[in-house]
């Protein structure tokens, strides 16, 4: 008999569990990220436009959760000068890039331009149009394991969104066939991007978060506001910064066996990204294989290479958020020798099945591990 991970189609029942998760992610993300366990903190305080409002030491702070992108997003600011304005100006990129990145939102971009496909070419934002370019430059420098066109066997697994079954191999070699990220058609001068196959789907799960990440963490560097902590469902995180007393970051690492909040480690970061990907996110289980939502452009099946999940460490969200896929398909051993390779500095720890932790060199030495299930190997 199999057991199935379902996501219910039952409407009263996904705005029950939507604002369980808001208010369960918004108390994980504060322990997480903070890392101020047994420290005294003020009353915080409620602001007319939804932030709430408290001081770390001398220093003002905001801190306010939105559900967006399919995922908790929260956002806490440190600075005398940090305002509401700030949040509502944060909530109103958000949305503005849910939209024009959507696959399936009919007022977005994106969107019009997978209906577009195999027609016309369609004009977009300078905004879509650089994000399509950055998923193209990462898939020719990863060769295609990481694929913007993923879209249709992600829409044929539908992993997370009600597939609950394997589909079957004629239907898996068709979305296969559509899945070519050099079949993209960009024209800058133009400002257009077009899909030269009918029934192509541009997907970009794959960095949006990451991407939107990189575009807040820029707002707030340019008002000026340079200590802030931007969370994004906690698979993206970006540490801008110091904490107000100088100190580094404490950012809680998630066991990829349990539910999101549980750690498995804890490591200290400034002005750093923490992004991870693993097979314990979207899933569901069929005959005993886990089926996951990581899926393999080559195969077009979720991955099954021993690894339960990757974090990479990065200056750069989008970078990170982008790596974490295709470096989880090239496996371990050839993984790690693709960021060792790369001129900027990015590290990474990969986690196997049998829960042993594989870091890069510079990054071993500064993971803290809490949970004794988990040991290095390397």
């Amino acid at each position: 008999m199999s057991e199935i991970k379902k996501t219910s189609k039952n409407k009263k029942t996904v705005v029950i569990l939507a604002v369980l998760v808001l208010v369960i992610a918004a108390a994980v993300v504060i322990w997480l990220t903070l890392g101020n366990k047994g420290e005294d903190s003020p009353a915080a305080t409620a602001t007319p436009g939804g932030a709430t409002a408290s001081k770390d030491g001398d220093t003002k702070s905001l801190e306010q959760t939105f559900y967006i992108y399919g995922t908790v997003v929260n956002i806490k600011v440190f600075g005398d000068t940090v305002a509401q304005k700030n949040m509502d100006d944060i909530q109103a990129m958000l949305e503005r890039m849910d939209t024009e990145f959507s696959r399936t939102k009919k007022d977005g971009e994106l969107y019009a331009v997978n209906q577009a496909a195999g027609k016309e070419a369609v004009a977009v934002s300078d905004e879509t149009l650089d994000i399509v370019k950055l998923s193209l430059k990462y898939a020719e420098e990863m060769e295609g394991l990481y694929d913007p066109t993923v879209g249709p066997l992600v829409d044929l697994w539908a992993i997370g969104e009600g597939g609950e079954h394997v589909p079957d191999q004629a239907a898996i070699d068709k979305a296969r066939s559509l899945t070519n990220y050099k079949d993209v058609i960009v024209d800058e001068a133009a400002k257009t991007v077009k899909l030269a196959k009918e029934g192509m789907v541009l997907d970009m799960g794959g960095i949006g978060k990451g991407y939107a990440a990189d575009r807040i963490a820029d707002y707030l560097k340019a008002e000026g506001l340079n200590s802030a902590m931007i969370n994004l469902g906690g698979s993206s995180i970006i540490a801008l910064g110091n904490k107000p007393n100088g100190s580094p970051w404490n950012i809680g690492l998630q066991d990829p066996d349990q539910s999101r909040g549980s750690q498995l480690g804890t490591i200290k970061v400034t002005d750093e990204v923490v992004d991870a990907s693993g097979v314990y996110e979207r899933f569901f289980l069929q005959d005993g294989v886990r089926y996951h939502h990581i899926l393999d452009p080559r195969t077009g099946f979720p991955s099954q290479n021993g690894l339960k999940s990757i974090t990479i460490m990065s200056p750069n969200a989008t970078d990170a958020d982008a790596l974490s896929t295709g470096v989880f398909l090239m496996g371990l051993e050839d993984g790690m020798k693709y960021l060792e390779a790369l001129p900027e500095k990015v590290d990474a720890f990969f986690i196997t099945d049998d829960n042993k932790i594989y870091a890069t060199a510079a990054l071993k030495e500064r993971l803290n591990l809490t949970d004794p299930t988990y040991s290095f190997a390397n």
